[in-house]
């Protein structure tokens, strides 16, 4: 059975993502995120840069679109793990934060992979807290919302 992210892993990612510039006329335009990123609409990078503007529904659509590629590369990454819908929507939150995607989580969240292909969930959870770091100028550091978005994630994951 192949999963889908659910309502949930939308939630939390529009949440934390938010849908940051919005002009008078509710178009949306690019913005650096914390970690000197160009980023505009839910979250989306690929391609932008800083004159780059667009509307709501572009963002929305764009958002259904990063999602599905992170689907994809999770679940070729997953292969024989099985997951629960929360846990999958957990993860996928987590992945489409990641720089990289789904692709890199074994290789930026080591302990984390450990204990899902181990079946341990409730200390896979846990390490979603020690993904809570980006590169900011050259030098990883702890961003209080990256603190709060993996503590949610850790929350939904244990959810079902």
């Amino acid at each position: 059975m192949t999963l889908v992210a659910s309502p949930a892993a939308f939630t939390i990612i529009k949440y934390f993502e938010g849908c940051w510039k919005l002009l008078p006329d509710n178009t949306l335009q690019a913005y650096l995120c914390p970690a000197d990123v160009w980023t505009i609409g839910w979250g989306h990078t690929d391609g932008v840069t800083s004159d780059l503007i667009i509307t709501q529904e572009m963002a929305d659509q764009l958002l259904l679109e990063d999602v599905a590629d992170v689907e994809a590369a999770l679940d070729q990454i997953l292969g024989t793990i099985t997951v629960k819908q929360c846990q999958y929507d957990a993860l996928t939150s987590l992945c489409f934060n990641l720089a990289g995607g789904a692709a890199t989580l074994p290789a930026k969240c080591p302990h984390l992979w450990a204990d899902l292909q181990a079946g341990n969930d409730i200390a896979a959870a846990d390490e979603f807290l020690d993904c809570d770091h980006a590169l900011v100028g050259g030098q990883w550091v702890e961003l209080q919302g990256l603190k709060l978005r993996r503590q949610a994630e850790a929350n939904l994951f244990l959810s079902c």
